[in-house]
Parts: C-alpha cells; structure tokens; sequence
C-alpha cells in the first residue's frame, strides 16, 4: 500500500504539472474509513496562493447521476414504490401515450432505453421548466428499447422527474432527506452556492456570458436552465462526504438512519445488466475500464473531471476530483491518469 500511495500522489502532482488540472483531491479506503489520501496544486492557476484542500467543493456534473438519481431510484425500488421491469406508461399517466411509456426504468438506467441521445433542452423546447419537462417525457425514441447501449443524459433527467412523480418531491429535497442527510453529507447540495461555499469551491469552465469562471454555479448548461436541480448534473460536494457515500455502499445497514437505498440495491446494480449488448453496463454504473466486469470494480465519471470508484469484491472505493475543466474540455489527459488511477488502485 505503501509504494501504491507514492505512486498515486506522483500520478496526481504529474497531472498538475502537465497541465491536466490545475488541482485535485484524491482518496482510497474501505468499509472501515480512508487508508490514504492527498491534495495537489491549485484551484485556480491566476491565484498561487489557493492551495487545494481536502474540504475542497467540487462541481461534481454527472456524479449527480450516482449520488441523487441512482440512490433514490434505489431507494423507491426498496420501498416497492418503482417496478424495474415494467413500462412506465403502466404507472405514470403523464407517458402513458407517448413513446417513453414503453420504456422500463431498467432500460433507462443501463442506457438502452433508445431516447434520444442528447439533451439539448433550450433548442429543443425553449426555456420554461413546465415545457422542458413534456417535451423531454413526450419525445419520439431515438430507436426501439432494448436494442443498443447509448449513453445519454436524458435518462438521468427522466429518472429524477420520475422519482419525482412517485414521491410529490423535488429531486434536491428527496436526496437531501433520504439519502445525503442520514448519511452525514452536510456539505452535499445543489447549486447554486451561496457565497461562503462558493468562496471554497473549484472554478471550472469560462463562463463566456461573464468572462469568469464558473465557481458554485453549476458548469452543466441544463442544470442551471432548470434552475440548478436535475438528474444530469447540479450537485456540488466535498471528498469527505463522498467517502462516506462509498463506505455505506461497501457496507449498507438497515437502521432506523440509514439512506433509502441498502445491500439489495447496491448488489443489483453493481452487477452486469446488459446481456450480449456491449458496452456492457451495471444500473448507472459501468465496469472501470481495465477491469473483467466479474471482477466487479465499477466507476462513475463527472465531466468537471470527477471520478469515483467501487469494487465489492475487493472491498475498496477511491475517489478522484479534478477541476480539469477548467483548462479544457478535452477528455484524453485526463483519461490517461484515471485508468493509471485505476491500475494503482486495483492492482
């Protein structure tokens, strides 16, 4: 373990130096707690002295999709609120007769729903929250369900209306008080910040309306078109309450303060889902690149340059959070480091 830590924090500070980033915070642990953890560089290259930290406020993008959408869809499966396998159209009027009634809720989260796959909500259906939502639950299929794994926001966003419909909440109360709140991740919200928080936040992309850097403002356009709450994107969050997300996974309980969701839907998910079609998928998670999905080490991805990983059978999580976009939205360099972040992690 010793020589893996050197190894990451050279992996991490090389990032830094070669421009990837300008800074990250990073952690590996298991059920137990943290076993090693660091920091390196900056959050914004034009002010030297902003030292990345560990309580560091990530723009976290479509970790969003784990920590919100994932885990209350979890948890309505576990109160036998949500069917898996039957067509939403069966219990939700409001796609009863339109094509995303033909849709299960397992096909939208191995992504093989056949929606379309883009969001592109203000071209698409202009700005009004109330049209955003029926024109992205009554739009035709980008083909038929079931036949092709595709990645696409939309079924993160139709998730969270969904979790929604069922609960009568919206998606930034329901995760508060089912799933961040009894697990003691007070420092886990949606945008945007108020301004002490902002003020602890990672910049990431140009904001070219104000010439800034996006800081406690969400980078992701839809999230902040809806108002900062969606299933694509919109929660910020800190290393630590990240930690204790994956611990819980690794180690579920049942108590009365435990989240919505436990051992029966992390075992679901953290499993291959899709058959013969490939990419092969888990339920929201995929299987690290690298690895043999039986060996059952999956990972979840953020755009802002965020990561997180989990693997049941050797009984380990890491976290990895960059603020990479705010050099670029290429995806390379960055890829090149997780997958070496990965290898240290799991070898």
């Amino acid at each position: 373990m010793e020589d893996s830590t050197d190894r990451i924090k050279q992996l991490v500070a090389d990032g830094v130096h070669d421009n990837v980033y300008p800074g990250a915070v990073w952690a590996i642990g298991n059920a137990a707690g943290t076993q090693a953890a660091g920091t390196a560089g900056v959050l914004d290259p034009t002010e030297p002295d902003s030292p990345m930290r560990p309580d560091t406020v990530f723009d976290v993008a479509s970790l969003t999709k784990i920590l919100a959408v994932w885990s209350m869809i979890g948890a309505l499966w576990e109160d036998g609120a949500l069917p898996l396998d039957e067509p939403l159209g069966t219990f939700w009027p409001e796609v009863t007769d339109h094509p995303l009634g033909q849709v299960t809720t397992r096909q939208l989260l191995t992504h093989t729903a056949g929606v379309p796959l883009r969001a592109q909500l203000k071209n698409l259906y202009g700005t009004d929250p109330a049209a955003i939502r029926a024109g992205v639950l009554h739009e035709a299929l980008h083909r038929p369900p079931g036949e092709a794994v595709e990645y696409t926001d939309r079924a993160a966003l139709i998730l969270g209306y969904l979790a929604e419909h069922l609960s009568g909440q919206g998606l930034d109360q329901l995760a508060h008080t089912r799933i961040w709140q009894p697990l003691g991740m007070p420092h886990t919200r949606f945008g945007p910040l108020p301004h002490e928080l902002a003020a602890r936040c990672a910049p990431t992309e140009l904001d070219e309306d104000t010439g800034n850097h996006l800081k406690g403002t969400a980078h992701d356009f839809s999230a902040r078109l809806l108002g900062g709450v969606c299933g694509i994107a919109g929660t910020f969050s800190i290393l630590d309450d990240l930690a204790r997300f994956l611990r819980y996974m690794l180690a579920p309980t049942t108590t009365a303060t435990a989240p919505g969701f436990g051992p029966s839907w992390v075992e679901e998910s953290l499993n291959v889902q899709t058959g013969t079609l490939e990419p092969v998928r888990g339920l929201f998670w995929h299987p690290a690149p690298g690895t043999d999905p039986a060996d059952r080490s999956y990972v979840h991805y953020g755009f802002t340059g965020t990561g997180m990983w989990i693997s049941p059978k050797r009984g380990t999580w890491a976290i990895l959070l960059t603020n990479k976009l705010y050099y670029t939205r290429e995806r390379e360099p960055l890829t090149r480091i997780r997958n070496a972040f990965r290898s240290l992690i799991f070898s």
